[in-house]
């Protein structure tokens, strides 16, 4: 059975924290909020190929004053050398895959995708027809 929340007061709390130090573990960040109230997880994330921190995290707090609380005290604060930018999570988007452009890819930056016209040559008759350089080799 679907129990549906109380408008204004949500269960828990996500709070975002950015500009996180690459040496900073989990512990660090728990005891950073846990000055403002219960932790319910702390979450760094990593990079999926090297397993080093990627400069963020996500803190849950169980309570949304004492998430508040902590977001207002935080956000702008020291730890270990970088002041941390904390706010309040947004809900993730659904992509729909790992953030590649809708349309697909178009080839390499060029203008129309590229291509043996872009570079100059003709691909008819096998030769360079750039113009000029008479002494050139032929393709």
């Amino acid at each position: 059975m679907y129990i549906p929340e109380p408008r204004g007061k949500r269960i828990c709390m996500n709070i975002y924290v950015g500009n996180l130090p690459f040496q900073a573990s989990e512990d660090d960040v728990r005891q950073a909020f846990a000055a403002y109230g219960t932790v319910s997880s702390v979450s760094i994330i990593k990079d999926h190929e090297t397993g080093q921190s990627r400069g963020f995290a996500f803190v849950e707090m169980p309570d949304n004053a004492e998430g508040q609380n902590a977001i207002s005290n935080l956000n702008g604060a020291p730890l270990k050398g970088r002041n941390l930018k904390v706010n309040e999570a947004r809900p993730r988007e659904s992509s729909g895959g790992g953030g590649r452009r809708p349309g697909g890819f178009s080839g390499g930056g060029r203008r129309s995708g590229g291509g043996y016209g872009e570079r100059g040559y003709e691909r008819s008759g096998d030769r360079d027809r750039r113009g000029s350089g008479g002494g050139r080799r032929s393709w």
